[in-house]
Parts: C-alpha cells; structure tokens; sequence
C-alpha cells in the first residue's frame, strides 16, 4: 500500500519554511510559528496542514500583509526551470512533494490576501513558478472575476510555462482538490477565450492543462465541448490533435459518435472475436491477470478501430465498478485479424481498493463492449 502524501509532508516541513523565512528575515516569530502549526500536526490531512500553516504564518509575521508578502517572496529559492517535456507532471526532485513546500504561502494569499488584489496577484505570479497557484488564483475569481480574468489575460503570453499554465489550470471550473467555480460551471465563455490563445502553446506541460481544463467544461456542457473540439481539430498540428483527444477521452471511452467521428472512427460492424485467454483464471491481490483475444473484421471493409478495454472491479457489497483502460488502435481490412493483449496488476493502490470475487473483462471496440469472460480475486485487500 502506498505511503499517504500526508507523511511526506511532516512537522519538518514547517521547521524547514521557518528557517528560509528566519534567513531573510530575522523578526520572524519562528517559535510562534512553530508552536501555532506543530499543535495537533500530526492528525490533519495534506491540505488542512497547508491551510494551519497558512494560519500560522499569518501569526508569526508582520501586521501589514503587503510587508508579510515581500518577506515570503524574499524567502524564495529561485524559479522552477521548465519541465521536461517527457515527464510534465514531474517535478525536479524526484517526484517527491518537495514544490508542496510553498502550499502554506499560496494558501496564505488565498486566506488572507483579497483586500490587496495587486500585492496578492505579485505574490501568485511568483509562487507558481515554485509550486502553483492554481488554489490560490480560484478566491480571487469568484470574488474579483473581472480583474482577475484581465490579469490571466495578460500572462497568456508570459515567458514563464509556469505562470502560462496557472492561466489554464486556475480556471478549470471542477478542478481536483479546489472548490469549483459555479459562475464558469454555468457559463464557461471567459475560460474558452483564454484556452483559445493556449492551445498551441510550446509547453506540453501548458497544452496538458489545456486539455484538462476542456474536459472539465465538458462535464457540465458537452455539447460546447464536442463544438469546441471540432473546431480545434480542423487543420491541427499534431500537438493540437493530442489535447483534443486528451480533452475527449471520457467522451471516447464511452463511445460517444460525434467525439469517434472527428478521429474517424465510425461504429464498428461485424468484428469476430477468438481465441480468447484469460490467465490464471484464479489470482491473488498483489499478482497480475493477463488477457488476449484476436479481431477480425468480417465486415467487408476496411475498418479503423479504437480499442479499450474495461474491467469490473468488484466492490464491497458485492456489486461491480466498471474502469476503463486504454489498450490500441489499429485499421483492419476485410477478413483481417489482429491478436491484442495486456497485463492487469492487481496491486494495492490507495485509489482502488480490491475484493474477492469474480471481475468481468470486455474490449471496448469504437466504444461497444465485447465481452470476453473473468477472472477470480481470491484475496481480498488487507487494508
């Protein structure tokens, strides 16, 4: 089972932010500080140990919150570089939680920054390129909506991937970890004139966010996003066509024809399945299950085929929890085969947690379910 994030994120983390602060500035009520932060640590989760250390930053420095912000800013190491466009979630030391080290002083702006909207906007143009703004910036777009969109407006073109992205990411409407912003829920036209001017952006790492921020709107206004993806995808580049995808996934997964038609798949016809193998048909949690199945296209003509596939978790009363995993696409002409496969882990994860029973496997073939047959979990997870 993986480690909480939580534990990555210890009392140290507050003796560390004591000693940059303490560096530059040496009337920081350090012991304060420490005392306000380090009482019950230990029972609150990752985002409530931000938000407490928030609180006790806003205890230990001065009054005056412009003065508070440029001794935070004057804390800071220096920028992040840009992230590497093979790994874009990554961050630089190692995948850790080490950027979260700066969680407390967006937090801070958040909580305590709306009646300075200049001195909080220099503070976020700054900390998201350490760590993220993208919590920070949503307080300020319920409550200022207007000038908050004019100054993401004038990052678009920012020499910083980091700031660009909190351009992108700030305004998801349901982003993951953040309160939402009903006001984009409703009418998302502000968050599609900036995506607009990112979708070609050079940074992969922005042109995710892109994506992730459409698939968003999607949820409340599918229609707007199937129009929107339409429109992008005609004379995309490359790069465009993947954020469009990426943005469609869910809509591809469930086999939606308007999403399948703008990468050409139409519904599939006429495809035999054979050969199917799905071992060991008994396994424990902790080991893998692998399946294979060979295609044919009996159709007649040729076909082009986006192929997934879907396991039925089973949960704990008993009933299934269908997950969808990306497997190929391929072209098949008449008569033709292709043989497909995967391992399936069966590892503990902390998202998922797995129970004896008998799970269902089924290709999702241009969005319809081929099913193919199951396998028994005979151990449930321990924790």
């Amino acid at each position: 089972m993986a480690e909480p994030l939580k534990n990555q994120y210890g009392p140290e983390i507050a003796h560390r932010i004591a000693d940059m602060i303490s560096a530059t500035y040496p009337s920081f009520r350090r012991q304060i500080f420490l005392d306000y932060v380090l009482t019950d640590y230990d029972s609150l989760e990752l985002m409530p140990r931000g938000w407490h250390m928030a609180d006790g930053l806003f205890h230990a420095l001065p009054d005056n919150y412009a003065e508070a912000i440029d001794i935070l800013l004057a804390s800071l190491p220096p920028a992040k570089p840009a992230v590497s466009e093979t790994s874009p979630t990554q961050d630089r030391e190692g995948g850790s939680l080490a950027p979260f080290l700066f969680m407390p002083h967006t937090f801070f702006v958040a909580r305590y920054g709306l009646a300075d909207f200049e001195t909080s906007m220099r503070a976020q143009y700054e900390l998201t390129q350490r760590f993220t703004a993208e919590f920070s910036i949503r307080p300020f777009l319920q409550q200022q909506p207007e000038a908050t969109l004019k100054r993401l407006q004038s990052w678009v073109n920012d020499p910083s991937e980091h700031v660009r992205r909190l351009v992108s990411e700030g305004t998801r409407p349901r982003l993951p970890w953040a309160s939402r912003l009903p006001a984009f829920q409703r009418d998302p036209a502000p968050v599609l004139a900036l995506l607009e001017q990112l979708k070609d952006d050079d940074s992969l790492y922005v042109r995710r966010s892109v994506a992730n921020n459409l698939n968003d709107i999607g949820k409340d206004h599918p229609l707007i996003l199937l129009s929107t993806a339409e429109s992008w995808f005609r004379n995309a580049s490359v790069e465009r066509k993947w954020i469009v995808r990426h943005a469609l996934r869910n809509q591809l997964k469930e086999g939606q024809p308007r999403a399948l038609a703008i990468f050409g798949f139409k519904s599939a016809s006429n495809i035999g399945t054979g050969d199917i193998n799905i071992q060991p048909g008994n396994v424990n949690v902790g080991e893998r299950v692998k399946f294979s199945a060979t295609l044919t296209n009996n159709s007649g003509q040729r076909q082009m085929l986006l192929i997934d596939f879907k396991v039925h978790f089973v949960k704990a009363n008993g009933a299934a929890r269908a997950k969808v995993f990306k497997l190929t696409q391929t072209s098949l002409d008449s008569n033709q085969s292709v043989t497909v496969s995967k391992h399936i882990s069966l590892a503990p994860m902390t998202t998922r947690k797995l129970y004896a029973g008998k799970h269902q496997i089924e290709l999702l073939i241009n969005g319809q379910p081929y099913p193919l047959g199951a396998f028994n979990l005979n151990t449930p997870a321990t924790t």
